[in-house]
């Protein structure tokens, strides 16, 4: 257990593993995008001997980017501070783009320096942060527009079975097919549970507005993601104000810097906000975001990535749920040992494993490698 603050980081290695998607046709797609893989850029940092891992969700670029910018600001400051890493971080990133691939890179940097910072100090990473909790609700998120029906009623319907109280479809890819799915998920899953739809900003505001009422009318959804883009704030609000009183908007998940989190607050854009993790600026950026929903009165909802979600999310005082998202879930149960599984409706950081408690699965990822080299062992 490291007791001195002159403990340096060592070292930073970046890999990048590209898994493909599960999807029908090898695709997953929602109301704007279609993909068939997901990569995940993996970030070692290392310091006295402990090794602290990190990671986002983007293009291989970011890999790169770490590397080029980031390696050499963090490598010889204090493994106990993170926080100062990640200033000068974002000082580096200035005329390179902070929003973006800049601020995904910068998050895995600093998530595998709060991992790192918390086995230096022999305790899991939600028990370094100021948590406010030991564990966060989570909702099963997936239902991709490209199922078909069986398939997405057996997602969400397992969800629920395995104990999980709300669970979230895609839709708006084509709208005239939603009323089915609509009807068929909730029918399914009994009208006790809570649906929640993700637009993805694919919706015009009328559109947009005409769905909400009839989601909330028809199919008793309660949160409508994205109904117009998140760079339409005033959009946001006006579904917001003019939809029906029992559903809630939610949007955030595309916040980089504070002021994108700042500017759907002041506008008053939401009625939950959202943040991911590996986008934000890590474990650091969550913090912040968390004070600024606090201060707004306004509860804050966890983007994906749930290994790493599972322990910063602890530290949100007005802490809404955590987004147990299908392609994370798989890629994570892949790659990693010491994920967590959801009991109750929540996921329960391990209180007996240092830092994020993960261990990479390295022969396993090895094969999907887009980036770096095997560590040396």
């Amino acid at each position: 257990m490291a007791s001195e603050s002159d403990v340096t980081v060592d070292g930073l290695r970046v890999h990048a593993f590209t898994v493909p998607t599960d999807g029908p046709g090898g695709e997953e797609e929602d109301g704007t995008l279609r993909w068939n893989s997901t990569t995940m850029i993996l970030v070692e940092a290392e310091a006295d001997g402990a090794t602290g891992f990190g990671y986002t969700y983007g293009d291989v670029s970011t890999a790169v980017l770490v590397e080029s910018k980031l390696a050499s600001v963090v490598v010889g400051g204090d493994a106990l501070a993170p926080g100062a890493a990640w200033e000068r971080m974002f000082a580096a990133l200035r005329n390179a783009g902070r929003p973006g691939v800049g601020a995904m890179g910068a998050s895995a940097v600093d998530i595998a320096l709060w991992d790192l910072k918390a086995r230096l100090l022999g305790v899991p990473l939600f028990r370094a942060l100021p948590s406010h909790h030991d564990a966060v609700p989570v909702y099963g998120s997936g239902g991709f527009t490209n199922y078909p029906l069986g398939r997405l009623t057996e997602q969400l319907a397992g969800w629920v079975e395995q104990g999980i109280p709300r669970v979230k479809l895609k839709t708006s890819r084509r709208p005239e097919e939603d009323p089915e799915r609509l009807t068929a998920v909730r029918e399914t899953i009994g009208p006790e549970v809570e649906l929640l739809a993700d637009a993805n900003g694919a919706p015009a505001r009328k559109q947009a507005l005409y769905w909400a009422h009839r989601m909330a009318d028809e199919w008793d959804v309660r949160w409508l993601e994205e109904p117009v883009s998140s760079d339409d704030t005033a959009g946001l609000r006006l579904i917001r104000d003019q939809g029906p009183p029992g559903l809630e908007v939610a949007a955030g998940e595309y916040g980089y810097e504070i002021g994108d989190f700042a500017g759907l607050l002041d506008s008053r854009a939401v009625d939950c906000l959202q943040a991911d993790v590996t986008r934000c600026g890590g474990v650091t950026g969550v913090l912040q975001v968390a004070g600024l929903a606090a201060s707004h009165r306004i509860d804050l909802s966890a983007h994906c990535a749930p290994a790493a979600s599972a322990h910063a999310f602890c530290a949100v005082k007005r802490l809404r749920h955590l987004e147990y998202f299908h392609d994370h879930v798989r890629l994570e149960g892949l790659l990693f040992d010491g994920t967590v599984r959801p009991a109750g409706g929540v996921l329960r950081p391990d209180p007996d494993r240092p830092g994020l408690g993960l261990s990479v699965r390295w022969a396993d990822a090895e094969p999907y490698r887009v980036h770096g080299r095997p560590p040396p062992r």
